[in-house]
């Protein structure tokens, strides 16, 4: 009886901020005492720092503070010239934004399945959409059925995993695509030559959105680049589109990062990488209990590529009777999530770019089957034990 008491004491939320947040505390409120002091919210010495520190951090030269993740995307389409009628390659398994900042610009979502392995974007259907649904004419790739432009290939490396970039690149080059990476999830990702999500493409857009492996108080992103120009035009279209102040060359918004979470989150920087250790530690109590347990055939563990540096930045697993698996969890204090239960292309609002039931069955396969179990830094042993011990109790 005081063994089953002990285990029903056992709480396992999802993410815990606040064990984050304690250590920091003082050095956070020193900081946010300082911008109150000045009264600069707006841009200003934290944001560029911040900027500059986000791109040494991803191996580019630049960086470009903005509101959100969302308009990091939404940013990075506008300053590669992306608007109506144009078309976007990118999968269908992944959040919402990524094809909403392409609908925004009336430019359309081009689907492309996913590997089941990784989630990320699939070479071959890639390299099979471009042979069967486009044409190549004056130097130009077009989707077949609406004769829009294929102007770029935006790739989404999913749940803090990179996507298999080489032969995307490849393929982008060859046909003339502007490379955009949503990296939401992946900050401090690299392959197996240490290259860091955001180095690939044209642009790179991280969320710092509060539950991310690097969270804001709050809605916060970043754009990275390599090419300064681009940067530039960003900075630019970011202030609505003013340079200088009140002088329009072209029509921008407002997606600046405010001074105060610029701040909060150049404090977190420092701990990242000591962060994405201990995510990567709990996901190896994981994998290795998961395996003592014997669950193999009914729960498959994140699949890792050999050599890329995974930041675990949710631990997502496979497993049969999803939903009713769920629900035992949540009655035994453990916190999950479901990331996607609707790949975009199922979606109502994107009802009329024409895709059905059935056309990307890798995206609905997982949108079925997987789970998100906790991983955050703070966990103990202790704690990730007893999620694995429940998960046996309700399979066996």
């Amino acid at each position: 009886m005081p063994e089953a008491k002990a285990k029903q004491a056992i709480k396992v939320p999802l993410l815990d901020l606040t064990s984050q947040y304690k250590p920091l505390r003082e050095e956070i409120r020193a900081a946010i005492d300082e911008i109150c002091d000045s009264q600069q919210f707006i841009l200003g010495p934290p944001v560029a720092a911040l900027e500059q520190e986000v791109a040494d951090y991803c191996g580019v030269d630049f960086g470009i503070g903005v509101s959100s993740g969302t308009d990091a995307l939404l940013l990075a389409l506008m300053a590669l010239g992306i608007g109506y009628n144009d078309e976007v390659i990118t999968p269908p398994y992944t959040f919402f934004a990524t094809s909403g900042a392409i609908a925004r610009l009336g430019a359309r979502s081009m689907f492309c399945d996913i590997e089941p392995a990784t989630y990320n974007l699939s070479v071959d259907a890639v390299q099979s959409l471009i042979e069967t649904k486009c044409v190549y004419r004056d130097g130009k790739l077009h989707n077949k059925k609406t004769g829009g432009q294929v102007k770029a290939l935006m790739v989404v490396h999913l749940y803090g995993q990179l996507a298999n970039m080489q032969p995307l690149l490849d393929l982008a080059k060859q046909y003339e695509l502007a490379v955009v990476e949503d990296a939401a999830q992946a900050i401090g990702s690299a392959d197996s030559n240490g290259a860091r999500a955001g180095s690939f493409g044209d642009v790179g857009c991280f969320s710092f959105f509060p539950s991310k492996n690097l969270g804001a108080f709050g809605d916060a992103g970043m754009c990275v680049a390599k090419d300064e120009a681009l940067a530039e035009r960003m900075r630019v279209l970011r202030v609505h589109g003013g340079q200088p102040k009140y002088y329009h060359k072209f029509i921008g918004a407002n997606f600046r990062i405010d001074a105060l979470q610029a701040a909060v989150i150049r404090i977190k920087l420092k701990h990242l990488d000591d962060w994405t250790a201990a995510r990567q530690r709990n996901a190896e109590i994981y994998n290795q209990a998961f395996a003592a347990a014997g669950l193999g055939e009914m729960i498959a563990v994140p699949y890792k590529t050999p050599g890329y540096r995974h930041i675990y930045n949710q631990y997502i697993v496979r497993v049969r009777q999803r939903d009713k698996l769920r629900d035992f969890l949540t009655q035994n204090n453990i916190g999950s999530e479901i990331y996607y239960p609707v790949p975009l292309h199922l979606q109502e609002c994107f009802a009329d770019l024409g895709y059905n039931k059935g056309d990307f069955p890798q995206s609905e396969q997982a949108a079925l089957e997987t789970l998100a179990l906790p991983i955050y830094p703070e966990l103990t042993e202790q704690q990730l034990c007893y999620v694995v011990e429940t998960i046996s109790a309700f399979y066996h």
